[in-house]
């Protein structure tokens, strides 16, 4: 087994390798940028060095620097995770011809598989099943708009490099094909150097079915089940699970027969994931294969009992696979969510900043957490936004959906924004709990899982405001300034008050506010013109226990002297701002008469000019930002005063980019 081994990526990834090998004695060598010189995987590895600036093209795709680090450290083997240098062939190819082992497919296997369109066309010669459209290498826009045609709408145009749903657009109508295609090469340019892209039939209401593959240098591929990755938004996966609550037996059979099959085609050695579009009849269609590990690896990892980085490191060893292909039974269900610091009611906006408070589940035989933040760390804008992997299991689906609501319950992020309130209600709608999800459903049907803003029932509030007044009592009998003044009472009595108190709470720019009579857990309260009697109040610090107007009622809760965060009896999750009860101010809505940046990022293209008559909604400006491209649109019908962005500027948050005449 290798003693030295590099880890060329960051985060939650490079945690998740240096986990493994520091269980298996192996001393780990990290890299890292600028922007993370303090991130968790440098802390984590035994030692770290320096690759160059925050921007990924200036450190994590810098396969020279890595790769002098890897000399000068002395790593027998180079790990690349997954993501970054991991599917590149160059890189790949260099470390063999430095001496060092890539602990991966061979270059020759990434190559093959890298480009979707030679994937393909290989995989014809190989009678596995394709989508109908257009793989070729002339990329004229004349010529791919005449193949669209030919092909026929809907249709799908893809990136012929890479994945994770950059640079893929649905094309409905022919004459939205040019800006789509347009948009399409500018992504796959920016995010894999490559602007090429392939055209395909969109297959109506499909779902994604992934299988995992691995194999070794003696000959043997196997594969090790599948992965249900149907659960997505705009293309990125959102949940994934195994085994599929779609598949039959037959189905999985066959399908697993054609994931080896990929893999062999292409002399495979290593972790891979051969990805299937799947028709509402079962028919099955080979979509890409992604010659890495996975980000989901972990719903695997975890019902066939398996460490996938362990194998990786044996078959780079030139080990045999552990176990043969009848060997590998799988127990219970797996679940996976990303934690991710973004905001779900602005359009999934990634976010940055510093993580004031991160509060996960315990992990346990039924809870495992992959991440490379802590409280205290900050979300950079220079990578992918998230925080940390929630990876639940069960004995079986129903079991694990639960499991998944309740470690999603003991999550809070204070800082940036966080998916985690649209997370529990995916994982409580019908369609999942069913199992009837498609690749296209939450685009198609997003208002039911982000629901803006909502006022909250009176019995949410008036449990908020128990919490608070327990929380406060509690405090104050901890810390009395006086023991023994008859003014450090936490029972709130005052002359001529009769122990009135006044809490205040904020969801969003709305103002609740609650009179309350009482203490020590026995309560009366009004909110507006609704009255509520609470008796026999009990807090713990995370479960609050009373009787509202005689309903008993336990509702999972914290709170302190910022906030309450609950989830009520239908399991919704409520976070509510602790206010000052004498004053309450409003910020002035934001104007119609300028656009600013939402966040840093780079102008890759500006639409609009001084001067120009523009509509309400028209795209003005494109910025790409954390990985992804965000349309800056019209806020209203207007003039253009000025623009003051350029293509290829990069820009700051708040930063105004246009303005409008009066």
């Amino acid at each position: 087994m290798f003693e030295r081994v590099l880890i060329a990526n960051r985060g939650e990834i490079a945690c998740r390798v240096i986990r493994t090998c520091r269980r298996l004695g192996i001393h780990t060598i990290a890299v890292y940028s600028e922007a993370d010189k303090d991130a968790q995987h440098v802390r984590q590895a035994d030692e770290a060095w320096p690759i160059g600036g925050p921007r990924p093209a200036d450190s994590y795709l810098r396969g020279d620097a890595i790769l002098d680090v890897a000399r000068k450290s002395d790593a027998q083997a180079i790990h690349p995770g997954y993501g970054f240098l991991s599917e590149n062939t160059a890189f790949a190819r260099a470390c063999t011809e430095a001496g060092i082992v890539f602990i991966g497919p061979k270059p020759e296997s990434i190559e093959a598989m890298g480009s979707k369109a030679e994937a393909k066309a290989l995989m014809a010669k190989h009678g596995v099943p394709l989508v109908p459209g257009y793989h070729g290498e002339n990329q004229q826009p004349e010529v791919l708009a005449e193949e669209a045609r030919a092909t026929g709408f809907p249709l799908m145009i893809k990136a012929a490099s890479g994945g994770g749903g950059k640079g893929m657009r649905i094309v409905r109508e022919e004459k939205d094909f040019a800006d789509a295609l347009a948009s399409a090469q500018r992504e796959a340019q920016s995010s894999f150097g490559d602007a090429r892209v392939i055209v395909e039939r969109y297959v109506d209401h499909p779902r994604h079915i992934e299988f995992q593959v691995f194999g070794d240098s003696h000959g043997h591929v196997i594969h090790l089940n599948e992965r249900e990755c149907s659960a997505q938004r705009r293309y990125q996966k959102v949940l994934e699970e195994t085994p599929s609550p779609f598949l039959t037996p037959e189905r999985r059979q066959a399908m697993g027969e054609a994931a080896v099959a990929a893999a062999r085609a292409v002399d495979y050695v290593g972790a891979g994931t051969v990805e299937f579009i799947v028709g509402k009849d079962g028919t099955f269609f080979f979509m890409e294969m992604n010659t890495r590990l996975q980000v989901e690896h972990p719903v695997t990892e975890m019902t066939l009992g398996l460490d996938l980085v362990e194998w990786q490191l044996r078959v780079a060893d030139g080990e045999s696979l552990p176990l043969a292909q009848p060997d590998i039974r799988a127990h219970g269900h797996a679940i996976e969510v990303r934690l991710y610091a973004e905001d779900p009611e602005q359009n999934f906006l990634p976010g940055s900043g510093r993580l004031a408070t991160l509060r996960l589940p315990a992990t346990s035989a039924h809870v495992r957490l992959d991440g490379g933040v802590v409280e205290g760390d900050t979300v950079t804008i220079f990578y992918d936004p998230m925080i940390a992997k929630l990876i639940v299991w069960d004995e079986d689906r129903p079991r694990a959906l639960q499991r998944m609501r309740e470690a999603l319950a003991g999550c809070e992020i204070a800082g940036p924004k966080s998916n985690i309130a649209f997370l529990e209600r995916l994982v409580r709608h019908p369609v999942i709990v069913e199992g009837r999800i498609d690749t296209g459903y939450l685009d198609r049907h997003l208002d039911q899982f982000v629901t803006g803003h909502s006022t909250p029932p009176c019995r949410t509030v008036f449990a908020a405001t128990v919490a608070a007044l327990l929380h406060d009592e509690a405090a104050a009998r901890a810390n009395p300034v006086d023991p023994h003044s008859p003014w450090a009472s936490a029972d709130a009595w005052r002359i001529g008050h009769a122990g009135k108190r006044l809490e205040a709470f904020a969801i969003g720019e709305e103002r609740y506010e609650v009179t309350a009579h009482g203490h020590a857990g026995s309560y009366r309260l009004r909110l507006s013109e609704v009255d509520c009697v609470v008796d026999g109040a009990h807090y713990d610090g995370a479960v609050l226990n009373a009787r509202f107007d005689g309903e008993s009622l336990r509702l999972p809760l914290s709170a302190d002297h910022r906030r309450v965060l609950l989830h009520d009896a239908a399991g919704r999750r409520w976070h509510l701002e602790r206010s000052p009860a004498f004053a309450w101010e409003t910020k002035d809505a934001a104007g119609g008469n300028q656009i600013v940046a939402p966040m840093p990022g780079r102008i890759v293209l500006v639409k609009a000019s001084a001067g120009d008559q523009v509509e309400e909604g028209q795209e003005l400006l494109v910025m790409e930002a954390m990985k992804m491209e965000l349309a800056l649109k019209a806020p209203r019908a207007g003039t253009i005063e000025s623009v003051s962005a350029s293509q290829g500027e990069f820009v700051e948050a708040d930063a105004v980019l246009v303005r409008f005449g009066d």
